[in-house]
């Protein structure tokens, strides 16, 4: 199996459980130099993939919490049909917007507060990852997550089962499943 994971990294598959014949990573992050040989990685944007990427045909599209980073409905939209046109089957996940605790902060009810007070909340929550050095700094943090819902998943990924994964009975995160 051939395998594309937008977002991924080395690391990671590198420590899976299972590992496909071939795995292609596209990160904006620079990838490792020390790569086994089934193991591909790119520096690229999921949304604007350059020909060559989008040339290349998969069995499998893999995407882990990266399509409520991507910028906006037409970044969305982008990243969607790239995923639709890499591999006749996919998995995409996402954090559900309506779950109760932001998963990026680890914060009850903050992705409903209003960017300015997402922004404060990032600056002095004490769960929080990497505080931000600044409030401009907080801000764009808070900005550049854009959770999804149900609704948004099923028109980016039409053709798509939407699963749920599930917390305590609730919906924490939304994979969007196309088995072929």
């Amino acid at each position: 199996m051939s395998v594309i994971d937008l977002g991924g990294t080395a690391e990671a598959w590198r420590r899976a459980p299972v590992r496909p014949a071939a795995v292609h990573i596209v990160n904006l992050e620079k990838p490792p130099s020390d790569l086994p040989d089934w193991l591909r990685s790119d520096h690229a944007d999921a949304c604007e993939l350059p020909a060559e990427i989008l040339a290349g045909h998969y069995d499998l599209v893999i995407s882990n919490s990266v399509i409520e980073h991507v910028g906006g409905h037409a970044r969305r939209r982008m990243f969607a049909d790239a995923v639709h046109r890499l591999a006749d089957r996919h998995w995409v996940q996402t954090p559900y917007r309506y779950f109760p605790v932001e998963p990026h902060w680890v914060c009850p009810g903050m992705q409903f507060l209003p960017a300015a007070a997402r922004a404060t909340v990032a600056r002095h929550w004490p769960l929080v990852h990497t505080p931000p050095a600044d409030r401009a700094e907080a801000l764009r943090a808070v900005l550049d997550v854009e959770l999804l819902s149900r609704t948004e998943m099923r028109a980016y990924f039409p053709h798509s089962l939407i699963r749920a994964e599930k917390v305590a009975g609730l919906a924490k995160s939304l994979i969007a499943v196309k088995p072929r």
